[in-house]
């Protein structure tokens, strides 16, 4: 067989060498789907401004992404785990290169809706396949690059849009220029590999929209719901209204304020997630969460004083209970499912995680004209303090079901269709 040479080193083998490309091409496109979508936030005080939108309605914009992307997961969330990995990336990187031309033609409010709209439906798509495919390729690396490719890529998305909306020409368009060559490079890539997972019969009966938990991951998933709620519901409100609340407390009315924001939270979370990617899964939920509740309550005191440096600061902290308790929770029930699994069981995971990043984010907008931003932030800052207090706790206090833990199936019904929350499987961890 022919091997390639990677100088000093040991010769790759070509397929080896593929599954590595492969491997680097998910890990960007799973980025590259969160820069898109973290993108906008810095943009948001500009629609504002140009087309007089009231928080509520430009929060309501945000929502329509969030609930796009939870239809997304609930019908073709596991649709890789029946056409294969690739074939679903690359419709969904289609339907994303759809959005951000609806970006670039947007001249009111509704074309606005409408990319936010497709741009859901494209995530939510992409983001259990990219997320199973990545296990498939490397099940050792997977956990880690799935909890840190997203965060890495808000962050991204959010301080390089910032940037090209402050020093480059024409803010409405630029960012997503740029996007719209990546996502096509990407898109290319990914055309060229080889085809990733199997294929396997029951594609039909799998967009009925169903959250399938397997048996042995059922209990740790409710375990870490309140850490996934948490830190979404103040990744969904840094990603709405971060701006305008960063505005009011420090004063400026540039777009970078908004930017650094978003990255605060973000990039230290990012960090957070490198510098815990070998402790232990229930100490990583306990150290963000206890960082989650401090860097609330820090930006808090920072929002209702004033102090600018308080308010970054805190956000900084929290980013790191942001970063920690999604990769917490990430390794807690990924390792619990069958490779025929995994998609199904990621889907359910992130309609917790984007069910809380959209509804309440919409409750904060619709808030803001009546109690004010500061007034809204902290109530809102409480409720995440409570949820991340409730996180603490369960830590020590719920203990997860192993593989061998026999659970007879449930099923709920839920308009009008069953909702399977799962199988038992059995076999070692």
């Amino acid at each position: 067989m022919k091997t390639i040479n990677q100088g000093p080193g040991r010769p790759v083998p070509p397929a080896e060498s593929r599954r590595r490309a492969a491997f680097a091409v998910y890990a960007l496109a799973a980025m590259c789907f969160m820069a898109a979508s973290s993108a906008p936030t810095p943009l948001y005080r500009v629609y504002q401004a140009e087309w007089e939108l009231t928080p509520a309605l430009m929060t309501s914009v945000f929502a329509v992404y969030a609930v796009s992307l939870l239809a997304a997961l609930l019908t073709v969330g596991s649709l890789s785990d029946y056409l294969g990995r690739k074939s679903v990336v690359l419709s969904s990187l289609a339907l994303e290169i759809v959005s951000i031309v609806l970006f670039l033609a947007a001249a009111d409010v509704w074309m606005l809706i409408a990319a936010r709209l497709v741009q859901g439906l494209a995530t939510g798509a992409a983001t259990a396949a990219l997320a199973a495919g990545l296990a498939d390729l490397n099940p050792r690396r997977a956990p880690l690059i799935n909890s840190v490719a997203p965060i890495v890529g808000l962050a991204a998305g959010a301080l390089g849009s910032a940037a090209l909306v402050e020093y480059g020409p024409n803010p409405l368009h630029l960012v997503y220029l740029v996007l719209l060559a990546l996502l096509v490079l990407l898109f290319v890539a990914a055309a060229l590999m080889a085809p990733a997972g199997t294929a396997s019969p029951g594609v039909l009966a799998s967009l009925r929209p169903t959250l399938s938990v397997p048996g042995p991951a059922r209990i740790p998933l409710l375990a870490v719901a309140p850490a996934l709620v948490a830190v979404w519901a103040l990744g969904g409100f840094f990603l709405s209204l971060g701006p305008t609340l960063a505005a009011d407390v420090t004063g400026s009315r540039s777009a970078l304020i908004g930017g650094w924001t978003a990255f605060a939270l973000t990039m230290s979370g990012a960090v957070a997630v490198l510098v815990l990617r070998t402790t232990a899964a229930a100490a990583v939920l306990r150290i963000g969460s206890v960082a989650l509740v401090a860097g609330v309550a820090v930006a808090l005191v920072g929002t209702n004083t004033g102090s600018a440096w308080l308010f970054f600061a805190g956000t900084a902290v929290a980013g790191i209970g942001f970063g920690a308790g999604f990769q917490g929770a990430m390794r807690s029930v990924m390792p619990l499912a069958e490779s025929h699994q995994r998609a199904g069981l990621l889907a359910a995971f992130y309609v917790v995680s984007y069910l809380a990043m959209g509804v309440p984010s919409v409750a904060a907008g619709v808030a803001v004209p009546f109690a004010g931003i500061r007034t809204t932030a902290t109530a809102y800052g409480a409720l995440v303090i409570a949820l991340g207090l409730t996180a603490l706790i369960g830590t020590w206090t719920v203990r997860p079901r192993n593989r061998e833990s026999q659970v007879p199936p449930v099923t709920l019904q839920t308009c009008g269709a069953p909702l399977d929350i799962g199988h038992p499987i059995s076999g070692k961890l």
